[in-house]
């Protein structure tokens, strides 16, 4: 099971599926690959043997992020709600997730790792929501990151846009382990801890412990989508902050 986007090794009789985001350098989280990982998590759920799903990044980084031209009018307003279908996707299917990072987990690619339930990365992995330089916000991020770290963690990253280093991202929670080859470390971890549990179990733990989270992030997220798209994508800056990015160049804020 495979294509050239996004690539999928089933392991251990089918418990463990191993993806990658298959179009490296960047791993663009765009919504091809979004569309794909959102059938692959619905896939995955009526499979009852999967026990856990490992995602990973081809080549040197994890991912860059979603694509900027799909930020820009037009396709922004289908882009926005299909990223935001495949956490929802990853709820309902409750099953174990890993994310083994490499390189830049920057922007969506980081919302993507840090919804998993585990993140391991390399010592020179790099994570990031830049988003903010660029003149908009991050909808998951906005809502998610402080369940996992903390308000203050949460707000300085999306605030600021800067990238942490592993041990930095480690200190706050956004890392959860360190390991040179973070895909066998993912792989070794579930085959020790997942494998011999049951799928059935592992499912209806991860729902009990994310069932508080799951009603606020589908509520919070219709918020903050709206607010992403009636408001912000209104804004002259959100729009000069996209255009000097695709020209290469420093944006201009107009403040409004």
């Amino acid at each position: 099971m495979g294509h050239e986007t996004v690539r999928v090794e089933q392991l251990e009789a089918g418990a463990i599926w191993r993806v990658w985001l298959a179009t490296p350098r960047a791993n663009l989280v765009d919504m091809d690959k979004t569309e794909r990982l959102t059938r692959l998590f619905a896939e995955a759920a009526g499979e009852p043997r999967v026990k856990a799903i490992v995602i990973e990044g081809e080549g040197t980084s994890f991912s860059y992020g979603a694509s900027v031209q799909e930020h820009l009018p037009g396709q922004y307003e289908k882009m926005i709600p299909t990223f935001h279908r495949l956490f929802h996707g990853m709820l309902e299917a409750a099953i174990p997730t890993v994310a083994a990072v490499r390189g830049q987990c920057l922007g969506g690619g980081l919302e993507l790792a840090a919804f998993c339930n585990r993140v391991i990365a390399t010592p020179d992995a790099k994570l990031g929501q830049p988003e903010i330089l660029l003149g908009v916000f991050a909808p998951v991020a906005s809502v998610f990151l402080t369940e996992r770290i903390g308000r203050g963690p949460a707000e300085e990253l999306c605030l600021s846009g800067r990238s942490v280093g592993a041990v930095e991202a480690h200190a706050m929670g956004l890392v959860d382990a360190i390991a040179d080859e973070p895909g066998e470390a993912a792989l070794a971890w579930v085959r020790e801890f997942l494998l011999p549990r049951s799928a059935s179990s592992l499912r209806l733990a991860v729902r009990a412990l994310r069932a508080g989270m799951a009603g606020r992030f589908a509520r919070d997220l219709d918020a903050v989508e709206r607010l992403y798209l009636d408001e912000l994508m209104e804004t002259a800056d959100a729009r000069e902050g996209l255009a000097a990015f695709l020209d290469k160049r420093e944006p201009v804020w107009s403040d409004r």
